[in-house]
């Protein structure tokens, strides 16, 4: 399996699109790089666990020559698949397919928590305010060109006008 048919798959298996699957495959193989990278073991519970390796310095020799060469210190990765995954692998019987509804659903708000539990203590009140006075003013812009253009095409057209802004201010005080 390669790259394209492994977004093609999670695309089918949890109803995002491809272009979706493709970069929460792209952001879950930056966030692995990055943490093995800083120096970090990366553990994925029931598939296995990502660690940084280190290579000193050190004396080789060229097998056409045998003259001595030096090799550089290098930084690597190693795998470990967890046991679960190597029962798996061995076992005769089909995989169990993890549950569709309830793997995205657990996922979205682990990932965007703890982001927002952070700023929201200092930012959620100056973001509330701006969403409001954005939503009120986005209909009232609206609203303009439509009663501009009902009086020179037909008088049928003002009803919509005038239940659009009604709609609006229904929605903005279900928010607050």
């Amino acid at each position: 399996m390669n790259r394209t048919e492994l977004i093609g798959r999670v695309s089918e298996a949890t109803g995002l699109s491809r272009r979706h699957a493709e970069m929460a495959l792209d952001h879950t193989i930056h966030a692995i790089k990055a943490s093995v990278r800083g120096g970090d073991v990366v553990r994925l519970t029931g598939f296995g666990t990502f660690k940084p390796r280190e290579r000193r310095a050190r004396m080789g020799r060229n097998p056409q020559t045998g003259a001595p060469v030096r090799i550089k210190a290098a930084k690597s990765i190693a795998f470990t698949p967890s046991a679960t995954l190597r029962s798996a692998l061995n076992s005769r019987g089909a995989l169990p397919k993890p549950a569709a509804s309830a793997a995205p659903a657990a996922k979205a708000p682990a990932k965007k928590a703890p982001a927002t539990k952070a700023p929201a203590k200092k930012a959620a009140p100056a973001k509330a305010p701006a969403k409001k006075s954005a939503a009120v003013k986005a209909p009232a812009k609206k609203a303009a060109p439509a009663k501009k253009a009902a009086p020179a095409k037909a008088p049928a057209k003002k009803a919509p006008a005038k239940k659009a802004p009604a709609k609006a201010t229904k929605k903005a005080t279900k928010k607050a």
